[in-house]
This record gives C-alpha cells, structure tokens and sequence, in this order.
C-alpha cells in the first residue's frame, strides 16, 4: 500500500487548508486512515483517523470542532483532514497513515499501529 500526501500551504491565523491523502496499492482490504503532526524534535502526534467505512471517526483534542476528516465515499481508498479556524500552533510537518485493520478499536492514536505512512506535507499557519 502506498499513501500519497498533498494539500500543505501558507495560511493566515483563521484560515482553512483542506489536506488529501490518496491510498494505492493492496487496498481491496478496507483500510484504517488517519493523520498524524511532527514537529521538529518531538514525537508523532495522532490529529484524526477515520474507518474504512467512514462510519467512524476519532480527533485530537487539540483539533475537536475545528478538523475533520471526511472519505471519499466514491473512492474510499482517499480521505482529507479539512483544517478550518487554523492557529500558528498548528504549524509543522502532517503525514497520512494506514493499517489494515479497518476500524479503530483501542490505539487508533498510537503511531505504532500504523504500517503505512506517506510522505510529510507542511502546513504554516502565520499569525
């Protein structure tokens, strides 16, 4: 499976980003998808994740009410994290992640679950 990762930007404080992930590859096997944040010297943060249905999904408290994280429900091989009401706090390095186990159960936050990453698309929010 391969995740690919785009949508990063400059915005102002306030402002909204719409991040996309396009999964390709064995993805017949529903797959669990998320979002996770670095920043520079710290570890991987979980920011949303989402079943391979759509049916349910999981944030951060940092992003409640302010992120989402709708599926294709044409192609549900692609998520986003639609980003609105952006602080500069949420400025670093956001990457898409993917296992195989289809729903989030317990550690949808763990980065240790996930066996498929995509590359790192940055998002700067200027205050």
């Amino acid at each position: 499976v391969q995740l690919q990762a785009s949508g990063g930007g400059l915005v102002q404080a306030g402002g909204s980003l719409r991040l996309s992930c396009a999964a390709s590859g064995r993805t017949y096997r529903g797959l669990f998808m998320g979002w996770f944040r670095q920043a520079p010297g710290k570890e991987r943060q979980f920011v949303a994740g989402i079943n391979w249905t759509g049916g349910g999904t999981y944030y951060a408290d940092s992003v409640k009410g302010r992120f989402t994280i709708p599926r294709d429900s044409a192609k549900n091989t692609d998520i986003y994290l639609q980003m609105n009401s952006l602080k500069p706090e949420d400025t670093t390095l956001y990457y898409c992640a993917a296992d195989r186990s289809g729903y989030g159960g317990n550690a949808y936050y763990s980065r240790f679950r996930y066996e498929y990453w995509g590359q790192g698309t940055q998002v700067t929010v200027s205050s």
